[in-house]
């Protein structure tokens, strides 16, 4: 399938009815797996890429969660988004760079962020910050098929701003061009209302955080159009490994391996 028709795909996900979930692989054998059980696209995770790097979120290169996303993209017929964390620079023009990039690599959509990545000042002021949505919204734009551009306000997960601040951004980056409006972190269900009714592009949720994780039905109702997992189906990953690890290491024992799946299991979910 070529790079245009699924982006068309996936521009057409987000234009309903339907709310869907948008899984994120960390590599290229769970992004097969996850195409195999029927879901529609996939994203990339920052955070994953980074541990499997061994390296904390936010430390990898443009060019690292590039070859990353080339992963994904490279093993499946399914559309590919990427966490594109804040750009991977402050100024604009190096935003709407990656965007350019991004669409090289075989991507058709892509999120900005809005943190810096300073702690001293962890997020851009709004101006600025739109700006910077801006950029990449007009590079998007300017591609030869619709890549799918999503604008993230980090106030809830960088411990800044208030709810009204959350939605004072995301409506300035639907205005500056973005096609899908993300806040991680959102309180509870009733500040997913109302974000979703403050704003006409559709909103993306993101699961995974204990206490913070609803049904698909609950968040369809509230207003929400896409549903990401971020880094939870790694992390997934990660505790039956830390399990299986601990087991060995503190008792000697092999008992995790009589519920794994085979060989020939594990060749049908990757569709070999």
């Amino acid at each position: 399938m070529n790079q245009p028709t699924k982006a068309q795909q996936f521009r057409a996900l987000h234009q309903g009815p339907a709310t869907f979930v948008l899984p994120n692989p960390w590599d290229a054998g769970s992004a097969r797996v996850l195409a195999t059980l029927g879901f529609p696209a996939l994203a990339t995770s920052s955070f994953a890429c980074a541990v499997g790097l061994g390296r904390r979120d936010g430390a990898i290169t443009r060019a690292e969660a590039l070859a990353h996303a080339r992963a994904m993209v490279d093993a499946t017929d399914l559309p590919v988004s990427a966490d594109l964390e804040n750009g991977f620079g402050a100024a604009p023009e190096f935003v709407a760079e990656t965007i350019r990039l991004a669409a090289e690599t075989g991507l058709v959509g892509g999120s900005i962020e809005d943190a810096t990545g300073d702690n001293a000042r962890p997020l851009y002021d709004l101006n600025q910050a739109a700006e910077r949505v801006a950029a990449a919204a007009a590079a998007a734009r300017s591609l030869p098929f619709p890549f799918t551009l999503t604008a993230r306000a980090e106030n809830y997960v960088r411990g800044q701003g208030t709810l009204d601040d959350v939605i004072r951004r995301l409506q300035a980056y639907e205005a500056a061009g973005a096609d899908v409006l993300f806040a991680p972190g959102l309180p509870d269900l009733a500040a997913v209302k109302r974000v979703c009714a403050a704003v006409t592009k559709p909103v993306n949720y993101m699961n995974g955080i204990p206490g913070k994780t609803y049904p698909v039905a609950q968040l369809a109702a509230a207003g929400v159009r896409r549903i990401s997992l971020g880094a939870s189906l790694h992390r997934a990953a990660l505790a039956a490994f830390l399990a299986a690890s601990r087991e060995i290491a503190e008792h000697g024992t092999f008992t995790f391996a009589d519920m794994l799946p085979s060989g020939a299991q594990v060749y049908q979910l990757l569709g070999r």
